[in-house]
């Protein structure tokens, strides 16, 4: 009986030890980690964080994140999200770069993707950025052709590249269906000051502005108060401004978080940047549906808006990079 038993115990851990490694690789769910300055409703993170919830939803990934970080405290959350043993990290580096490439330098066997205007560094700090520029035009074609009075505020959080990106590509956009529009351009020095954004936006109504490109929020709110138009950047608020925001540029991050998944679970994964996957032919990124603007916006706009749209995914038709700070050209 006793050698009996022993043998069936024996067969039985062979036969769990064949099962094993293909068991815990179907099974094994990647450790995620993200960190955050700003709260997770913010238009930038909401986006990432979106991406990361749908994987955690889809049972891929164990999923944990920190919001509103201060830049003081980043690099000690890092860390200790790093110790923890999470397998990627992601989050937005811009004002805590060197301290980001600092802890990534010290955990080389941990994925670091981060929001980033610098470089890769090898070998597994990867950088992303939202090049929705594309939609960004198209929701200036639109804004051309809505406004009355030409001239269009734009309020901004930082003039740094991904910021003015997104508002020499808008501004292009109008200029292509409207030469005739002028711009008020406004930073508030914030990623998150809607009472802020919202002044800035009221000074240029005042202005004469009858639309607004609302890079940060706030900017729609005094919209909505003084009757006018605005356009969405990131995400898509119509649903909360059903008689302000025209149109929104998009960005989607799931093509840039589901490769970087699938190259950690592959053991993949290497300092790249992953800032093309933003862009509309990779779905990265897209002009929101005109909605409750659909009857709203003239025919001859929207039937330009498509063909340039139609355009830009044949490559027929590339919006320019211009990194730039934009300058107001209202008088």
């Amino acid at each position: 009986m006793h050698c009996t038993r022993r043998h069936l115990m024996a067969l039985a851990a062979a036969a769990l030890a064949a099962a094993a490694p293909g068991f815990s690789h179907a099974q094994a769910k990647t450790k995620v980690a993200a960190v955050y300055t700003v709260p997770f409703e913010q238009q930038w993170v909401s986006r990432i964080h979106k991406a990361l919830k749908a994987a955690e939803a889809r049972g891929e990934i164990e999923y944990k994140a920190s919001e509103n970080v201060a830049n003081a405290d980043y690099e000690r959350v890092l860390r200790e999200y790093a110790t923890a043993g999470n397998q990627l990290i992601v989050g937005e580096s811009f004002a805590v770069e060197a301290a980001a490439r600092k802890v990534a330098k010290d955990f080389p066997k941990t994925a670091f993707l981060m929001g980033s205007s610098g470089k890769p560094q090898a070998p597994n700090f990867s950088v992303f950025d939202n090049y929705i520029q594309e939609p960004a035009y198209l929701t200036g074609m639109i804004a051309g052709g809505m406004t009355k009075s030409n001239r269009i505020g734009m309020v901004g959080g930082f003039p740094i590249p991904e910021v003015n990106r997104l508002m020499h590509a808008f501004m292009a956009g109008a200029k292509e269906t409207n030469p005739k529009v002028e711009f008020t351009v406004t930073f508030i020095n914030s990623w998150f000051d809607p009472p802020k954004a919202k002044e800035a936006a009221f000074a240029m109504i005042d202005q004469g502005a009858d639309l607004l490109y609302a890079e940060r929020f706030g900017v729609s709110d005094a919209a909505k108060e003084r009757s006018k138009l605005a356009v969405g950047n990131v995400i898509n608020t119509q649903d909360k401004y059903p008689d302000t925001v025209v149109a929104s540029a998009l960005w989607n991050m799931e093509p840039t978080i589901d490769l970087a998944l699938k190259k950690v679970k592959d053991g993949k994964f290497t300092a790249e940047d992953y800032g093309q996957y933003s862009m509309m032919k990779h779905k990265g990124s897209e002009l929101a549906p005109l909605g409750s603007f659909e009857k709203k916006v003239p025919p001859e706009v929207v039937a330009k808006v498509k063909a340039r749209e139609q355009a830009i995914r044949d490559g027929k038709f590339t919006v320019p990079v211009n990194d730039s700070q934009p300058k107001s050209s209202a008088k």
